[in-house]
């Protein structure tokens, strides 16, 4: 007898009826409903086999020291990324590309100690930045201007040194009071006579000095003037030596330095 043939439309049918394969979850998390728990697994990288779907993703409690170049797999759908309790020391300023739909972002309890204006540039959608706990001394100018829908910020337990370098940050603090958590614990830790001073009871007369001094650019400029006139000055004066040197040599011929004795006939 021959085998019973079911037809193709009803294969195509049951095909339809059966649920999608569940995206994979990496071997070091726990994934539910686009959430991706990766907490105190000893990673040291950001796991690469996540979902698209992937709306949070939590990475605390690791040994992450680097996020390099592209660290995240495209996250269209990401809102909420943690990364506390690392040994986070360094963000490339391509790290976080494809984070686009980011809102919230900890980064706190790591060792970072510089920021770039550019490390948050693609997050345009960020509403939420933790740097409370690291290494950080100052704040580049732009690294929070690169954040229009920032509300709310902690900054607390950083070594700030409060000399002319925290005016860029004083200036965002003065205008943006309402988005700084805990700003009371916004405190200088250098020099040692502002040692837990806040940063944000600095008055505008405090960094009068700074606004009139010279920037780094105006230093090199500056500096660079010194060498650029002794130089111009060595070689002016070699030039006129050189036409002097000239000039008496040529006025050792008679006929051009002074005239010949006219000689009169009797």
């Amino acid at each position: 007898m021959g085998c019973c043939r079911v037809p193709s439309t009803v294969l195509v049918c049951l095909l339809l009826l059966c649920p999608l394969p569940a995206p994979a979850c990496p071997a070091a998390c726990r994934c539910s409903l686009g959430e991706v728990d990766c907490s105190g697994h000893g990673l040291r990288e950001v796991p690469r086999s996540l979902s698209t779907n992937t709306s949070s993703l939590w990475l605390g409690y690791n040994f992450i020291v680097l996020l390099g170049p592209h660290s995240f797999p495209p996250l269209p759908e990401l809102l909420l990324l943690s990364l506390p309790h690392n040994h986070l020391e360094m963000i490339h300023s391509q790290a976080l590309v494809g984070l686009r739909a980011l809102q919230e972002l900890d980064l706190s309890n790591n060792f970072l100690t510089m920021l770039t204006p550019e490390t948050f540039l693609p997050l345009s959608s960020l509403t939420m930045l933790n740097l409370g706990s690291n290494r950080l001394r100052e704040l580049e100018p732009g690294v929070l201007e690169n954040l229009p829908q920032l509300q709310a910020l902690l900054l607390q337990d950083n070594p700030w040194v409060c000399s002319c370098s925290i005016l860029p940050l004083w200036l965002w603090l003065s205008h943006n009071r309402e988005k700084v958590q805990e700003n009371r614990s916004v405190l200088c830790r250098f020099p040692e006579y502002l040692n837990k001073y806040p940063i944000m009871a600095f008055g505008n007369e405090s960094f009068r000095q700074c606004q009139t001094s010279l920037s780094t650019q105006q230093y090199v400029i500056f500096l660079a003037i010194g060498p650029f006139s002794f130089m111009v000055s060595i070689f002016f004066c070699i030039f006129m030596g050189s036409i002097t040197v000239a000039y008496h040599n040529l006025c050792r011929e008679p006929v051009v330095c002074r005239s010949s004795p006219v000689r009169r006939g009797h």
